[in-house]
């Protein structure tokens, strides 16, 4: 529906539900009685309802109006927590974001974004919670997070997603591997070298388990881990080949470290930005999700 009324006739709403009288109503926000019954007439008919039963000595409210005396009083503290935060960060600039992220995103997002948003903030301290995408979901559910990156998965109906990019599986091993100068592996053949796999807490284990149930390693793992980059660190160390995302591998040439495209079947996963639904977000929040999205959302 369209809006038809503003924040002057919500306060106007405010001020005779707390005094239950035109008279003291008015004289607390400083209108004529004759102007506060305009603002709340005008209320109103905005919204199709009656708000007030009104009888000569007092004014109380409707089924309807305790309803909305809820909703608006949600709605006006939020507007003057962004408001307070807006003119707080401009005078000062400071503050906290929280942001919770798994640790190959941490790696391909976040370092150029705090690099580029601290440019403007240089007194907002960002705190990075790198973890498995399920803490990464519950950080941002309970509110200990500002937004989360992680890769979409059974999200909570509470939890909006926004899609940034798409990320492949590839096979990571060292450059003196016998496979190196190969252009593709399958997937058949990746589980018969020697490989290291995450461990059933990873949310990327869970995410290839549930694409490849249809083909049985010919050979359990060499060892199992549970962050992706600790995976990297034991190929790097000769111990095996792995299955990770490509943005968890070097961003520029490594003199250790390639990749081959992992085929039959191409496993992809999607990355984007979680946040609560509903959750008003404080301005430099917003300000540091908008510098991630405007860079890095391609799909």
């Amino acid at each position: 529906m369209p809006v038809n009324f503003d924040l002057n006739d919500l306060y106007a709403f405010r001020a005779l539900v707390e005094y239950s009288n035109f008279r003291l109503a008015a004289e607390s926000i400083c209108l004529s009685q004759s102007a506060l019954s305009r603002r709340i007439e005008k209320l109103e008919s905005a919204l199709g309802i009656k708000l007030f039963d009104r009888t000569t000595r007092r004014v109380t409210l409707t089924l309807y109006g305790r309803t909305f005396a809820e909703r608006s009083d949600q709605l006006l503290a939020n507007v003057e927590l962004v408001l307070a935060d807006i003119n707080k960060v401009s005078q000062d600039r400071i503050g906290l974001v929280t942001v919770a992220t798994v640790p190959s995103a941490a790696y391909y997002f976040m370092p150029d974004v705090i690099r580029r948003f601290q440019t403007r903030f240089p007194r907002v301290r960002v705190k990075i919670i790198d973890s498995s995408a399920g803490n990464v979901i519950e950080a941002v559910a309970s509110g200990q997070a500002d937004f989360g990156i992680c890769f979409a998965r059974d999200l909570q109906t509470t939890i909006e997603f926004i899609p940034l990019t798409s990320d492949v599986y590839v096979a990571a091993c060292r450059r003196d591997h016998p496979l190196a100068n190969k252009k593709n592996l399958t997937w058949r053949e990746f589980y018969q070298q020697d490989y290291i796999e995450l461990d059933k807490t990873s949310g990327n284990r869970h995410l290839l388990d549930k694409m490849l149930d249809h083909i049985v390693p010919e050979r359990p793992s060499i060892c199992e881990t549970r962050h992706v980059t600790t995976m990297l660190g034991m190929v790097e160390a000769g111990i095996g080949m792995a299955a990770v995302p490509a943005m968890s591998m070097p961003m520029s040439e490594h003199s250790v470290l390639t990749h081959l495209s992992l085929t039959e079947p191409v496993v992809k996963r999607t990355v984007g930005l979680i946040r609560r639904s509903g959750r008003m977000q404080s301005y430099i929040a917003a300000e540091l999700e908008r510098l991630i999205t405007e860079q890095y959302r391609v799909v």
